[in-house]
């Protein structure tokens, strides 16, 4: 992913906008490609927990395996990027999504959950190559004043498929599941029960057959595209700080890395735990969750567009997200787990009723952390120059938090035998969040011993 120097004369503001016109169309397709197969996992965990019989420890094994796969293949990915180029990229990337997508069918068949975590481990390398292709790419494919706003309307795109796939896979995976009650399941002789677990279990065959049919589809659409290669002159561009040799001499990026780590883990335990979570307290409709987090997500998106940088700063911006990230936590650890006619009339739109308070204070995460992801990136990576690419991928390998903090919820909530008190491990998150936004981006040399 090292730039290379074009020389080329700069074309004008609106040119560029008019050429990556088409470039923007197709990166956009493929984040909301990206949130759709990313937050299914939400949907799926309590699926798998009821079709594979797993704790809950178990169970969330997935998002290990799923954002593993971004530490483990983030720096050979970028070294096959760099031969590939980020077309051929893309294109590679959603061809090993496809593969994963196709593996769910031995896994559905044979109800081995082994095999389950290995086709979301090829999924979940398939999207780091796209990951650290498309995320430079829609920085670079236009004039840098409005990258910022580029990578919002991606961020609409990729939490509103996240939206949509909890809806589409209630209505076509999780329906009728009253059958499948932990009651009504232990009281069948065991022959009966596989039965009937090995018909749920099939019901994943065709929709991931579906996925992996769309995911080839794409590939060959990419390929056969006019998407160019995008120019990377500006990562070549002379900085204070091109007498750096290592990446690890940049503070603001090593932290940004870390307070990465701490927000995916904050973000895909707020996406991914509450399916779980409302199972336990009831929601009948529990698939459909993960969907009420990223509408609020969605909203935040859109309100940082209109009012940053017009009204407030990006890192006034961080500092909020932070601070309302640490309440609602506050909030679905103290309150109470009943629900309120409130909550209940506000949400009957959707068709599930009586949802507990502490449901949707977990839901109201994603509107403390839309924001976070856009944020700490520019913070992170400013005036790296010729470092640029190295610390970009550093900063993908910061997805690896979304593998650890939901099996650190799983193994809390397991042992205790509170799920909701075990939510407390939002609070360092957002506590380091906080730090980063207030000082730690604005490090620029480690201190030194006198």
């Amino acid at each position: 992913m090292e730039a290379s120097v074009t020389a080329r004369p700069k074309p004008t503001s609106s040119q560029a906008t008019k050429s990556s016109i088409v470039p923007m169309l197709i990166i956009g397709g493929l984040f909301f490609m990206f949130g759709f197969v990313t937050w299914l996992n939400g949907s799926l965990i309590p699926f798998l927990q009821i079709a594979c019989e797993l704790d809950h420890i178990e169970a969330y094994f997935v998002t290990l395996v799923f954002y593993i796969a971004y530490t483990i293949t983030a720096l050979p990915m970028a070294a096959v990027l760099k031969r590939t180029g980020y077309k051929n990229g893309l294109v590679l990337g959603l061809i090993v999504m496809a593969v994963g997508a196709l593996i769910f069918i031995p896994a559905a068949q044979t109800k081995i959950y082994g095999i389950f975590l290995t086709a979301l481990f090829i999924l979940g390398t398939g999207l780091t190559i796209l990951q650290t292709a498309a995320n430079p790419y829609i920085v670079l494919i236009g004039p840098r004043e409005t990258a910022a706003v580029r990578i919002s309307m991606m961020g609409i795109l990729n939490k509103s498929a996240g939206i949509i796939a909890p809806l589409v896979f209630t209505a076509y995976v999780l329906t009728d599941m009253t059958q499948f009650n932990e009651a009504r399941l232990a009281s069948l002789e065991v022959g009966q029960r596989m039965i009937e677990l090995q018909e749920l279990s099939s019901r994943l065959i065709i929709p991931y057959i579906i996925m992996a049919v769309m995911l080839i589809v794409l590939a060959i659409a990419i390929k056969a595209s006019p998407l160019p290669e995008p120019t990377t002159d500006y990562e070549q561009e002379g900085t204070e700080h091109d007498n750096k040799k290592s990446i690890l001499q940049f503070p603001q990026l090593i932290l940004g890395v870390i307070t990465l780590f701490f927000y995916i883990g904050a973000e895909v335990v707020a996406g991914d735990t509450i399916g779980l979570y409302g199972k336990q307290l009831g929601v009948t409709n529990f698939g459909e969750l993960t969907a009420y987090t990223m509408a609020f997500m969605v909203s935040a998106y859109i309100i940082g567009m209109i009012v940053i940088p017009r009204w407030i700063r990006q890192e006034t911006a961080l500092v909020i997200s932070a601070l309302l990230g640490l309440l609602f936590s506050l909030l679905i650890i103290t309150t109470s787990s009943s629900s309120t006619d409130i909550w209940d009339s506000l949400f009957a739109w959707t068709g599930v009723n009586a949802i507990p308070n502490t449901v949707l204070f977990v839901a109201l995460l994603g509107f403390a952390n839309a924001l976070v992801w856009p944020a700490i990136w520019p913070m992170a990576l400013k005036n790296l120059g010729k470092h640029t690419a190295s610390g970009s991928a550093l900063l993908i390998m910061g997805i690896s938090g979304g593998a650890i903090f939901p099996l650190i919820y799983g193994v809390l909530s397991e042992g205790s035998g509170n799920a909701q008190t075990s939510y407390w491990i939002m609070l360092p998150c957002y506590g380091f969040i906080l730090f980063y936004a207030l000082k730690g981006h604005k490090i620029k040399h480690w201190p030194t011993r006198k």
